[in-house]
């Protein structure tokens, strides 16, 4: 049974782990969403009457 050195096993994890986070942080900084936004004057205009 040929096993593999354990420099191969560290330069795949090195590789997969990489390529793992190069492709995560494209798809966080390559998503736009289209939220609408909030308008603040509404939400600070607002004001709280407590009744005690």
């Amino acid at each position: 049974i040929p096993q593999m050195a354990p420099i191969s096993w560290l330069v795949l994890f090195l590789i997969f782990s990489s390529t793992l986070i190069l492709f995560a942080t494209m798809n966080y900084f390559t998503l736009s969403p289209n939220t609408p936004k909030i308008q603040e004057t509404d939400i600070c205009l607002k004001s709280l009457n407590w009744k005690w």
